[in-house]
């Protein structure tokens, strides 16, 4: 085989290792915004291309959630993700525990309905980005895509109390076991956003609810 001949190959196989090579998670010093931004292969910040669906439709339902708790409005839905079935729905419920933020009630209403399995195969849709409790949940439980709107900066200046750590930071520290495919911000964060500034409005008007009802 002539050197030119040798090159042109050598060539070829450093692009198709490149091609090959596993996904790696991004460092956690990735900008958060409220501009829909993406981890993960196949993804649009507007269309899933795995699904060919908006992620808004399914966005607008974690929102029906979150009003039926217009104090604490942190509402969950998990769908199939090929076939856009809802299979798990929730609002934050933290009045009656502590573990009972919007996506946590979204996926025990997911196990009541379909056991402990299939993870995999879901997507989580919630109307504020998982705190470090609720995205530990999502890796333990191997759910592999998530998508919020309002970012935990963003509710954090409508007075809500939250540990400083954002979904991809708590993804990334389980990298050793836990490979997502989407975490996606931002969708419908406009929408979002206003509701937590009307319930901080409405926790203003009457304090003397109870206050310990988080993300």
């Amino acid at each position: 085989m002539d050197s030119g001949r040798r090159r042109f190959l050598g060539r070829c196989t450093a692009v198709m290792t490149g091609v090959a090579a596993p996904f790696a998670l991004p460092r956690p010093a990735l900008p958060e915004s409220h501009a829909a931004t993406d981890v993960g292969a196949g993804a649009s910040t507007a269309t899933d291309q795995r699904t060919g669906t908006g992620h808004e439709r399914f966005m607008r339902l974690a929102v029906e959630q979150a009003r039926r708790n217009p104090r604490w409005p942190f509402g969950a839905v998990i769908v199939h993700t090929r076939t856009g079935d809802v299979l798990g729905s929730g609002v934050n419920t933290g009045a009656d525990s502590p573990l009972l933020h919007g996506e946590v009630v979204a996926m025990n209403d997911y196990v009541r309905r379909h056991g402990n399995q299939g993870w995999a195969d879901t997507t989580l849709y919630t109307t504020g980005e998982p705190c470090s409790m609720c995205m530990s949940a999502m890796a333990w439980a191997n759910l592999r895509r998530v998508v919020w709107a309002s970012s935990i900066d963003e509710i954090r200046r409508t007075g809500v109390i939250q540990i400083a750590l954002s979904a991809r930071e708590v993804a990334a520290a389980a990298r050793s076991f836990y490979t997502p495919e989407l975490l996606l911000g931002g969708v419908l964060a406009d929408h979002t956003d206003h509701l937590f500034q009307q319930a901080q409005r409405l926790r203003e008007r009457h304090p003397e609810a109870p206050r310990a009802e988080v993300s």
